[in-house]
């Protein structure tokens, strides 16, 4: 079956699109968490968490742990497996990092540490009367 979209054809069995000069182009869909193709906007999907093994039902999760994708335990874990790596979920980046980038059991990556302590210590220089002659 095939649909006429601006411009575009669409071949709905074969997965490809042909523009309007008539060459054929392949039409990639997103994974799914369980690493099958997508319908293509069939509906919301069920929120999941991205830690690799993973089966917390997100749907009744905050707001907070559904738009970064990570369930509650593992957005407090030390060390968890995303993507074949041992990462951590960075509280100032919503996301995760590898381990390395954090300092001991620190929540937050090094780097925006780094940025929070100088903005701190600005503020104090600055409300101390310190940069004053």
């Amino acid at each position: 079956m095939k649909d006429k979209m601006k411009g575009k054809v669409a071949s709905e069995e074969e997965g490809e699109v042909e523009d309007e000069y008539g060459e054929d182009k392949k039409k990639r869909r997103a994974l799914t968490h369980s690493g099958r193709k997508g319908s293509g906007g069939a509906g919301p999907a069920k929120p999941f968490c991205q830690v690799e093994v993973c089966t917390a039902d997100m749907t009744d999760a905050k707001p907070y742990h559904r738009r970064h994708k990570v369930c509650e335990f593992h957005a407090k874990a030390p060390v968890v497996s995303v993507a074949g790596l041992r990462q951590r979920f960075c509280q100032q980046c919503s996301r995760f990092h590898e381990i390395s980038e954090f300092d001991e059991a620190k929540r937050s990556c090094r780097r925006r540490l780094i940025g929070h302590n100088e903005r701190r210590r600005k503020s104090s220089y600055e409300t101390n009367g310190e940069g004053s002659i």
